[in-house]
């Protein structure tokens, strides 16, 4: 089998990019090594920017976005008993975000592409990436028992940080930073409406909290916990308790979140990496691929999605002109706006964490940022504009 973009790994950004493509023109196949399942049920990311969701339109894939999505025009920020909202669109000219889980924007982008798209093979596993330095790559995979090929001009990863279209680039020509904090993130689904309407971030000396959503009638919950912490270590009660207790506000002491059953428990780990290049002969990186965030900027599938974008708008100039000009430049282009999402995730991450570590005074110092935030009109304009998503390259 031929096709002009072969897509290894069936994700978000990797769906997302066979859509915009398909939408091109321009042929394509998606291989992903788990099944259709595990893949829409897979729980990760559930905040999209504004350019997120226009993609997620432009793809055909809006109208239950447009129907079941909850538009937020800013979030909250608790700390030392008080709290402080963030308006977006006041903030940015008319910004703002959604709640959408990536659970639905997989299940849309599935359906779509195997009504109207190109292949998309489930329990496709990919075993190598050859000819990245040749005019037409090789991809070997398993499917259904069988050693199959996939040539392509060209080779896109979405496999994450673990896959093998990442590590088929040379040791010597890609260069990876990374960092790894020193705690993690609990997290529950909840079937318990929640009592407040837009996120909220908490920072307390007991370590920070998030109250997020999925729906009016599902609420998902975070807890900063030690690494390696084991989710039987925490019973529902317990995890209820310490939300409230890190969420209190002193001009409302009676405040609380509504309990309900706890439907999933797990705990995420959390690093920052970035490799660069992005690009290595045909081979591009996208999404996790080539960068982690931790989730507290809620920049993680919105990257993936801005990668795929820009890719997506090299591949139509290739094809429309002829010039590879937009795809020679696609790391560059993709990197400059990947870093300042890597900076705000480590600032809002540092600043509204206990490391297990830090001295009263890294604590006051916490503090007297939030409360410059909270405060300042160009404090919260940064914050706002980063949490929207910045501008996409042209």
């Amino acid at each position: 089998m031929h096709t002009t973009v072969g897509i290894i790994g069936g994700g978000p950004s990797g769906l997302l990019l066979a859509r915009l493509l398909h939408r091109a023109g321009i042929d394509s196949v998606v291989l992903e090594s788990r099944d259709r399942g595990y893949v829409e049920r897979r729980q990760r990311a559930g905040i999209l920017e504004q350019a997120t969701v226009d993609a997620l339109r432009a793809a055909g894939a809006g109208s239950r976005l447009d129907a079941e999505g909850i538009p937020h025009d800013g979030i909250e920020l608790r700390y030392e008993g008080r709290a402080a909202r963030i308006d977006f669109p006041g903030l940015t000219g008319g910004r703002r975000v959604w709640v959408y889980a990536q659970t639905e924007v997989v299940k849309d982008l599935v359906a779509l592409q195997l009504a109207e798209g190109g292949p998309l093979l489930f329990g496709a596993e990919v075993t190598a990436v050859e000819g990245a330095d040749t005019d037409r790559p090789l991809v070997r995979y398993t499917h259904e028992g069988r050693e199959q090929t996939l040539t392509c001009d060209y080779v896109v990863g979405c496999d994450g940080f673990h896959g093998v279209t990442r590590n088929a680039v040379p040791e010597g020509e890609r260069r990876t930073y990374e960092r790894t904090y020193p705690y993690s993130w609990l997290g529950i689904l909840a079937d318990a409406p929640p009592v407040y309407d837009e996120l909220i971030y908490a920072h307390s000396e007991r370590g920070f909290a998030l109250a997020s959503m999925r729906s009016p009638s599902v609420s998902r919950l975070y807890l900063q916990v030690p690494n390696g912490t084991d989710p039987a270590d925490w019973p529902d009660e317990r995890v209820w308790d310490e939300l409230d207790a890190r969420l209190s506000l002193r001009a409302d002491p009676a405040w609380r979140l509504k309990r309900g059953t706890v439907t999933q428990k797990s705990v995420l780990p959390m690093r920052s990496s970035v490799t660069e290049p992005m690009r290595y002969g045909r081979i591009l990186l996208a999404g996790d691929a080539a960068h982690i965030v931790p989730p507290t900027g809620a920049k993680g599938l919105n990257l993936a999605a801005a990668d795929v974008i820009v890719l997506a708008r090299a591949f139509a100039h290739l094809k429309e002109t002829g010039s590879t000009e937009l795809l020679d430049t696609y790391s560059d282009t993709c990197l400059r706006r990947v870093w300042r999402a890597e900076h705000f995730s480590y600032f809002m991450t540092t600043t509204l964490h206990t490391d297990p570590a830090q001295s009263p005074l890294d604590t006051r110092l916490q503090q007297s940022q939030l409360d410059r935030i909270a405060t300042s009109p160009h404090a919260a304009a940064e914050l706002a504009e980063n949490y929207t998503g910045l501008p996409l390259a042209p």
